[in-house]
């Protein structure tokens, strides 16, 4: 797996890609050093981005700065993750920029209402976080959740907001900027 880190608005991000895309997404929070050494864990190294890998970057740096991005057309390398992680995420990669869903619907998309914890597994697993939009998961009170991001449910709540949601407003109920 080759790797890299960039700067955005939000701070510094990694990510990592194999020949089948991007395999891992490391979000701000961290310093530099501890960063590169997160992103290059189980033998990854520093490479040199695809064009591919540098237009993911252009939507991270994009998303960052506010803009309305869609990660749809992204290639991602799911390869080695657990089959219940990629159902998940797969249902997941449906919710849309400023759009939220909670682990029990998700849960109840993959066949088991009972399967919300699960969920909440799978999402403090996901290794391409943002691209797969983890942060958009809320508990079902419409809170947070957890995120096991750095900055945990105070990062999910500035993604959030960079995508206009309120974590706490009550379904339907339109928040009011007065």
């Amino acid at each position: 797996m080759e790797t890299m880190t960039f700067d955005t608005a939000l701070g510094e991000f990694g990510i990592g890609w194999t020949a089948q895309g991007i395999a891992r997404l490391q979000l701000p929070g961290l310093e530099h050093d501890a960063l590169a050494e997160r992103i290059n864990r189980d033998g990854a190294g520093a490479g040199e981005p695809t064009r591919a890998v540098a237009a993911v970057i252009d939507k991270i740096e994009d998303y960052a700065e506010g803009e309305p991005v869609d990660f749809s057309d992204v290639k991602l390398d799911m390869a080695d993750l657990p089959e219940f992680h990629r159902r998940a995420y797969e249902a997941l990669l449906k919710i849309k920029w400023g759009a939220t869903t909670t682990y029990g619907a998700l849960a109840r998309e993959l066949g088991d209402a009972g399967l919300s914890r699960a969920v909440g597994q799978a999402m403090g697993a996901n290794p391409i976080p943002l691209i797969i939009p983890c942060h958009r998961v809320l508990a079902s009170n419409g809170r947070a959740g957890g995120f096991s991001a750095p900055g945990g449910a105070n990062a999910k709540a500035r993604m959030l907001a960079l995508e206009g949601v309120v974590i706490g407003t009550p379904p339907g109920q339109l928040v009011l900027g007065f």
